[in-house]
């Protein structure tokens, strides 16, 4: 492990010398200085710094040089944030619950992220929660159009909803077999569709919910659940349901979700917001919408965002780099290919 460190320093001392080098032509070579000296004697034989330089810029450099490119770019740009931390927490706990003990844990981030301690771990995290930012921002101001964002606007943003409702659970048991769910799923929707009934024949929401309702939070309140809106934590059965009715309307058929059926009576909705009011949080939805469905735009948008900012004064590298842009997409591309195929 200590050869290995050794090893990583002098990669990044030899990358650093590469990046800051500069060069009177284009198609000039950036050479070490003291290339001439020698770092190893194998029998008679001697590898000069140059020898090595030119071997680790020809086999290794490439992924450490765009994680030093991307540091230099995104650091000054993405100040590290409260959620950026607690994204990072949330990941190294995850990992720290699938593997128990310490050392499965450090043996986990060796094997798959090449660092051996969770302060490393925690760099290359921080790392790739920029890469995100920095992708999403770039989406955000070349991907979306106008029209996307009035779209999205006019299909999915809504006023404030208050509402209440009558929950009715089957209260099937995992043990339960897979008949004995059914019956209790069958019993819990028509007790649904009594409860409905008995709206339709003039007994108050209030009155039935406090009677009926699997929601003990709020069955002694009517039922009322206050105002909402999509962002809040309520599926997306319920808020599809809750929009379509109108004020003072309840729904005529029980809603499946994943707590049970769901008899739902809107009680008021306020004015949708306006436009310019929600267009940032619409791109941000949208820009993820479009990395999720594709995620070769996530890539392309991080080598376009490098690209703008970096100018390559070693021509070999430079190709190196187009070289390992290409592999890297085409590497994705047969990925999304194969899981769509299953």
């Amino acid at each position: 492990m200590k050869n290995i460190k050794v090893l990583y320093s002098i990669i990044i001392i030899l990358t650093v010398a590469l990046i800051t080098s500069i060069v009177m032509y284009f198609n000039q070579t950036a050479t070490l200085k003291n290339g001439e000296e020698v770092v190893v004697k194998a029998n008679k034989t001697k590898i000069t710094a140059e020898n090595l330089y030119s071997d680790l810029k020809e086999k290794y450099a490439m992924n450490i040089l765009v994680d030093k490119i991307d540091h230099i770019l995104l650091d000054t740009t993405y100040k590290t944030t409260d959620a950026e931390k607690e994204s990072i927490d949330n990941q190294i706990n995850q990992l720290k619950e699938n593997y128990k003990d310490e050392a499965t844990f450090k043996q986990v981030i060796q094997t798959y992220y090449g660092v051996s301690t969770e302060e490393e771990f925690r760099e290359i995290l921080s790392l790739e929660y920029k890469r995100g930012q920095a992708a999403q921002d770039y989406i955000k101001k070349n991907n979306i159009t106008d029209k996307e964002i009035e779209d999205y606007y006019n299909q999915n943003i809504i006023g404030d909803v208050k509402a209440s409702h009558i929950l009715i659970k089957s209260n099937a048991q995992d043990d339960d077999s897979e008949e004995e769910k059914a019956n209790k799923e069958a019993k819990a929707l028509e007790k649904a569709k009594e409860v409905i009934k008995k709206l339709d024949s003039g007994e108050t929401f209030t009155k039935l919910a406090k009677k009926y309702s699997s929601d003990k939070a709020t069955a002694n309140k009517g039922g009322d659940l206050g105002y909402f809106n999509k962002d809040d934590n309520y599926s997306d059965e319920f808020i599809n349901a809750t929009a379509q009715l109108s004020k003072g309307e309840y729904t005529k058929e029980p809603v499946k979700t994943e707590y049970g059926y769901e008899i739902i009576l809107k009680v008021d909705e306020k004015d949708k917001p306006s436009l310019s009011s929600k267009k940032d949080s619409i791109k941000d939805t949208i820009a993820e919408e479009k990395m999720s469905n594709d995620t070769t735009l996530y890539y392309n948008s991080l080598i376009s965002f490098r690209d703008e900012k970096i100018q390559f004064k070693d021509s070999k590298v430079k190709s190196l780099y187009e070289n390992y842009k290409e592999k890297l997409l085409q590497n994705v591309t047969s990925a999304n290919s194969n899981n769509n195929s299953q």
